[in-house]
């Protein structure tokens, strides 16, 4: 029996979690999960085993000055100027904290506050996302600043590293070099985006690869998530085949697990 699984909620939503506290994977062995990739050549795929993708999680800071008017700005205490070297700390937690040979990241990509020319605001609110964090470095760089801040870690849910699974991975391999040939099977390196993938991959075992989109003759794709992103459609009947025969070959070569349906179910179900 084979259960396609689709994604909602992924972005930020944790829908893949939600997903398995109904039930989803119930009677499964295995799943596996594809994204596509401007990274790769159209007709290649990449996989790895082991980390595919990092952890993440998201923070948000409200830091709260004393607001008043900018040419008397002895009189207010300045929230922009704390979060602004809030920021540049943060940094330092890369460069300067993190040991080198781990990969680690943050970002402050949300900026609020103020909204005149000419007014110092009460607070401001910053937001970002991080792979590994401390937050002793914003409340001290807060307090130099006569500042408060609160820190929230809690507005989204944490994702979990997105690890493929060793056998997996050389099932995978096998299949793939089969249908696109050996030199169209690329081993890829861990990137630093997340997916809620890495739940399901925690409840079995779990494999997930790229399917590569890239055409020279189409000019150079945007990377995902930038405005510039474009989708080469001629990459679906690669991921659709390669997913459909990782799925049917899995049960002839695998014990089929025997599947119990539950009344009211609604996955669909090939």
């Amino acid at each position: 029996m084979m259960i396609l699984v689709f994604q909602p909620a992924e972005e930020g939503g944790r829908g893949a979690k939600i997903m398995l506290e109904v039930g989803i994977l119930e009677n499964v062995d295995a799943i596996f999960g594809l994204h596509v990739s401007s990274r790769f050549p159209i007709g290649t795929v990449a996989g790895r085993s082991g980390p595919v993708l990092a952890g993440s999680g998201f923070f948000k800071v409200v830091i709260s000055g004393k607001g008043g008017h900018a040419a008397i700005s002895q009189h207010p205490i300045d929230p922009i100027l704390a979060a602004s070297n809030v920021i540049v700390s943060l940094q330092h937690l890369v460069s300067r904290e993190a040991d080198p040979l781990n990969s680690q990241v943050v970002t402050v990509a949300k900026f609020q506050g103020g909204g005149a020319f000419n007014v110092i605001p009460n607070s401001v609110t910053i937001g970002g996302t991080f792979r590994a964090f401390s937050k002793e470095i914003i409340t001290g760089q807060v307090v130099v600043h006569r500042c408060n801040a609160t820190v929230n870690f809690d507005d989204k849910p944490l994702y979990l590293s997105t690890v493929s699974n060793k056998e997996l991975h050389r099932y995978f391999g096998n299949v793939a070099r089969d249908m696109l040939g050996e030199k169209n099977v690329l081993e890829m390196q861990p990137l630093m985006g997340a997916e809620d993938f890495s739940f399901f991959a925690e409840a079995v075992l779990g494999y997930f690869y790229m399917v590569g989109m890239q055409n020279e003759s189409q000019g150079q794709p945007g990377p995902a998530h930038s405005p510039y992103f474009t989708i080469n459609e001629d990459v679906h009947p690669y991921g659709a085949a390669l997913h459909a025969s990782l799925a049917t070959r899995y049960l002839i070569e695998y014990q089929q697990p025997k599947f119990v349906s539950s009344k009211g179910s609604s996955r669909d179900e090939l």
